[in-house]
């Protein structure tokens, strides 16, 4: 990238402030130099060669994800920041198997890192794109990738106060604690214009019921497309669903490689702890809107009114 344009960006993990405050050798002085990220200024852009950020979220992970990053500048420093933080080494992880990738507590924190790590080759591979960028987004963990990209959040200033290690580790820790509460996960759902996905997640919980059991979950969690969804909840409920696709008229199912029926009620014990950790998190004004999935407001929007950590779950 050239000169002027490295002067445009700022760094994705924002680490020039810790490294002029810490001495080599500490927690937070061992971080690498800072990528290129995010323009710091918003000038006016030709729309039709603006870009927009997606970060994929949980469910999109596979066995070897990230290897062939390693190349790309700053990326084998992301690694290593993430392994101090973190406590173990996340690249091993992401290319060791897939029961590893399966656990929630594994995959969110990979595939957060990962996400970041894929900037830095798209840096280096299409520059323009990122100098071009007017906006950020993500699917559930994603979004969290989303808002370090943006400049909101900061990588990495230490091992408790980071966003990875102070936030995304505990998100992953008690959603992970949360999944392994009762039998629960999600459901790639591909119909047509006219089902009705509440009317079966209904049946599923009356079938539930029939079974003995009590406030069965099953719902829309995800809304992929205008005739794709993801169904979550109890697997009992899930598992009705895909026996009885047919009837329902549902063109395809699909397990998803996840833990537990995250974006619903059975991820509520997850909601203190989050709490808590929030209320430690600084949060930065962003370089461009970064949007909230379930709500149509910018993300700092929804933070500076205190909003309640269950967003985060979801």
């Amino acid at each position: 990238m050239a000169a002027s344009s490295r002067g445009k960006v700022r760094s994705l993990v924002s680490l020039s402030r810790t490294l002029s405050t810490n001495k080599p050798g500490s927690a937070a002085g061992d971080y690498p130099p800072p990528p290129a990220a995010a323009p710091q200024r918003r000038p006016k852009k030709d729309p039709s060669g603006c870009s927009v950020l997606l970060f994929p979220g949980q469910g999109s992970q596979f066995v070897g994800m990230g290897r062939g990053l390693l190349k790309y500048p700053n990326v084998k420093e992301m690694f290593t920041v993430a392994q101090k933080i973190l406590g173990y080494d996340l690249c091993s992880r992401s290319t060791g198997g897939p029961e590893a990738l399966q656990k929630t507590v594994h995959c969110q924190p990979a595939v957060f890192v990962t996400s970041l790590a894929a900037v830095e080759r798209l840096n280096q591979e299409n520059p323009k794109a990122i100098e071009m960028c007017v906006a950020a987004a993500g699917f559930s963990v994603g979004e969290f990738a989303a808002l370090v990209f943006s400049g909101a959040m900061n990588f990495a200033e230490g091992r408790k106060t980071s966003f990875l290690g102070g936030f995304v580790l505990v998100r992953a820790e008690t959603m992970q604690k949360a999944s392994e509460l009762v039998p629960s996960g999600m459901l790639s759902v591909i119909g047509r214009p006219q089902d009705q996905y509440n009317y079966a997640c209904l049946q599923a919980k009356e079938h539930c019921k029939s079974l003995g059991m009590e406030n069965p979950v099953c719902s829309v969690a995800n809304y992929l497309f205008p005739d794709g969804r993801v169904i979550a909840g109890h697997q009992q409920a899930l598992d009705f669903l895909q026996e009885n696709s047919r009837r329902l008229k549902f063109m395809r199912t699909k397990t998803l490689p996840v833990s537990g029926a995250f974006h619903t009620e059975l991820m509520a014990s997850a909601t203190e702890p989050l709490r808590e950790v929030l209320r430690q998190v600084e949060v930065s004004q962003p370089l461009y809107p970064k949007g909230i999935n379930i709500f149509s407001e910018t993300c700092i929007q929804l933070l500076c009114k205190a909003t309640p950590v269950l967003i985060f779950l979801r």
